[in-house]
């Protein structure tokens, strides 16, 4: 990495509403660092895939379907101008704690779209806190319609 050039603020995106605001926060970082912003999507193969192939489904080209919807959705056809984007093949965590060792800081969400609902971090949310490279940022996903209910129970 040439060193006059700064570290990304890196973000994982997996198209769940957790990566969505991690992906939001990140910019305000990136922005606030000055620092460019980094999105990378990861897909790997399902263990089992040889023995199920599914046909038609190209994953590479998946993961960037996701990972464009997200840019568009957070930022509205107006990326921040130093934003790059990547799909790398690759177990998520694996990819990340690689990744974040040219990042200033790694922003997840905290619960991806894998895994057990209930869970307040995800597997790689934890797994990254712990080995990443850099400083990690797990962002919670707030549910809004659950604070508008309790609202209007409150007003009642």
């Amino acid at each position: 990495m040439n060193t006059t050039e700064k570290a990304p603020v890196l973000v994982g995106v997996d198209g769940s509403d957790s990566s969505l605001d991690a992906l939001r926060y990140a910019a305000k970082i990136a922005a606030a660092l000055g620092a460019p912003l980094r999105a990378i999507t990861t897909w790997d193969y399902p263990a089992l895939i040889d023995l199920c192939p599914t046909p038609g489904w190209i994953p590479d080209e998946d993961a960037a379907d996701i990972l464009n919807a997200a840019i568009g959705n957070v930022f509205a056809g107006d990326p921040p101008a130093e934003l790059s984007a990547a799909v790398v093949a690759g177990p998520p965590a694996s990819v990340l704690i690689k990744e974040s060792r040219d990042a200033e800081m790694l922003v997840l969400g905290s619960r991806g779209r894998g895994g057990f609902t209930g869970l307040l971090l995800g597997s790689v949310s934890s797994t990254c806190s712990t080995h990443a490279h850099c400083p990690v940022l797990i962002v919670r996903h707030e549910r809004h319609e659950r604070h508008d209910e309790n609202a209007e129970r409150t007003e009642s």
